[in-house]
């Protein structure tokens, strides 16, 4: 039998058979652990077993679907494993979600199973779902431990290949309907291999964001992939953060900007030991290189932005610690990852010009689920005829290399001509000192075509006016802002991405 360092170091391998020999090779050693509650590897490779079985004598089949709607536990994290060990795909999805696009996306994946928590238990309850509601814990009927089979109950193995789906995560919907991104398990092999050299293998993982996010979930597998530790976290807290990683010692932790932000503004942040931290990382929206600079200067270990989307395509890493010139940029793309940019016609630009981003690597999804259109719509094809897929940003390399982000595609504002990228303004407004947070927007103009129209979180009592007046002195002619509207906080989704769908129907409301 392969040793898990063996089946690490070759060329495919999957997460569910690595558990299996983690839990042969370190049996005691703590795998998932939350409030206080832990499970070791031995433990946790038992109770995939059951979840396994239990699809199993239900007649879920390699490669269907099943979906999870709930909060971060110990119990979802098991699920979510042992649907992966029954060679089905697992389909996480948002809480957040209204009732109405969960039965949308259950239907969409062709769920029969769907795993759900007490607080989430509601949000089905009605819909026309026709798939059969297990809670994950034992609140309701029908029980999670009635549910489960007897104690070592063992699944009938499932060969799972590397074009297998893992599986289906729906994007955010903040520019419309959500669409359900396969992913299989090369695409999540690529994961795990591409940390090879940091060090989780003897990992404590902070996992602070929602397990239903991609952004968590690069970072999720390969700690237990590679043998380490995953302390799950509920809702987030910063300080809540900063206690248990000291109490953990915490090695790792990927966290969005707003975390960033957070955690860096706590008045008490310096008196925490962060001393044991090796690796931080950040994606899924935008990480200003003022935020960096800070992390960089006063938490412990490297901070490494990453640039990519969950479809896959290309993938760009930014060490902060050793680029500081750069922090305005996303990095340069990683290695085997192939990014180029192209204009409105699909063709290249020339170096230093600025293009829509697409990219190529071996970690790419399938495609959207059950919507060739859609995939079809994301690919992009070299000279060579290979696939890329359209990020849908805008961005410009530089003269060594490093990309720098101007916009989203979708997000670029053309008034009277002028192409106006929103986050050029967002720049400038958040100068303001009576700003604490801001976005913004496009709106339609009879006499433009667009305008841009900002939105803030007030900082002071400045009127809106005198920040709009003091925003626009600042900005060109065709740039500057046609309205600016005071907000108590932006609306974001849970890994940090501003809503901007929201902020166009807050408009339409108040017109």
């Amino acid at each position: 039998m392969n040793t898990a360092r063996e089946i690490l170091e070759g060329a495919f391998g999957t997460i569910p058979s690595l558990i299996r020999l983690h839990a042969v090779e370190r049996p005691d050693a703590v795998a998932l652990a939350m409030d206080g509650a832990s499970m070791t590897y031995r433990r946790l490779n038992r109770e995939m077993d059951r979840v396994a079985a239990g699809l199993q004598r239900d007649g879920i089949r390699p490669g269907e679907a099943v979906a999870i709607v709930s909060a971060t536990s110990i119990p979802y994290a098991v699920a979510f494993l042992g649907i992966l060990r029954a060679g089905a795909a697992a389909a996480p999805l948002a809480p957040s979600s209204t009732p109405e696009s969960l039965a949308a996306m259950i239907g969409d994946c062709g769920a029969r199973i769907v795993f759900v928590d007490a607080d989430n238990a509601a949000a089905l309850e009605g819909q026309p779902i026709g798939a059969r509601v297990i809670r994950l814990d034992d609140s309701a009927a029908p029980r999670w431990a009635d549910w489960l089979p007897v104690q070592d109950t063992a699944p009938a193995p499932v060969e799972i290949g590397p074009d297998d789906p893992f599986n289906i995560i729906y994007s955010s919907g903040t520019t419309g309907t959500p669409k359900g991104i396969v992913q299989p398990h090369r695409m999540r092999w690529a994961h795990v291999a591409r940390n090879a050299a940091a060090g989780f293998d003897t990992a404590v993982t902070m996992i602070a964001t929602p397990l239903y996010s991609n952004t968590t979930l690069v970072s999720f597998f390969p700690t237990l992939a590679w043998g380490g530790t995953a302390v799950l976290m509920g809702k987030f807290d910063a300080r809540a953060f900063l206690e248990s990683a000291e109490r953990w010692r915490a090695t790792h932790a990927m966290l969005v900007p707003v975390q960033y932000s957070r955690i860096m503004a706590d008045p008490e942040f310096d008196r925490f030991d962060l001393t044991s931290f090796r690796l931080k990382t950040c994606t899924s929206a935008p990480f200003s290189a003022a935020l960096k600079a800070d992390v960089v200067a006063r938490w412990p270990g490297l901070l490494v932005e990453y640039y990519g989307m969950t479809e896959g395509g290309g993938t760009c890493a930014l060490v902060c610690n050793q680029f500081p010139d750069k922090l305005h940029t996303v990095g340069r793309p990683v290695e085997g990852h192939d990014i180029r940019l192209i204009d409105d016609d699909g063709k290249e630009v020339p170096q230093g010009e600025m293009g829509e981003v697409v990219g190529r690597s071996p970690a790419m999804m399938s495609g959207y689920h059950g919507r060739k259109d859609a995939t079809d719509e994301a690919a992009w094809f070299d000279a060579e005829g290979n696939r890329f897929i359209r990020h849908g940003d805008v961005g410009r390399f530089d003269a060594d290399g490093f990309l720098t982000l101007l916009d989203r595609k979708k997000d670029l504002i053309i008034s009277g001509g002028f192409n106006i990228y929103p986050s050029d303004l967002e720049a400038v407004l958040a100068q303001h000192p009576a700003v604490a947070d801001c976005s913004v927007i496009g709106v339609p103009s009879e006499a433009w075509g667009e305008t841009p129209v900002g939105f803030y979180v007030p900082r002071d009592a400045t009127s809106a006016a005198d920040i709009l007046a003091a925003t626009n002195a600042r900005l060109g002619k065709t740039q500057r802002l046609s309205g600016l509207h005071p907000i108590d906080q932006l609306p974001r989704s849970a890994i940090g991405k501003v809503l901007k769908r929201e902020l166009r129907d807050r408009l339409k409301e108040t017109a």
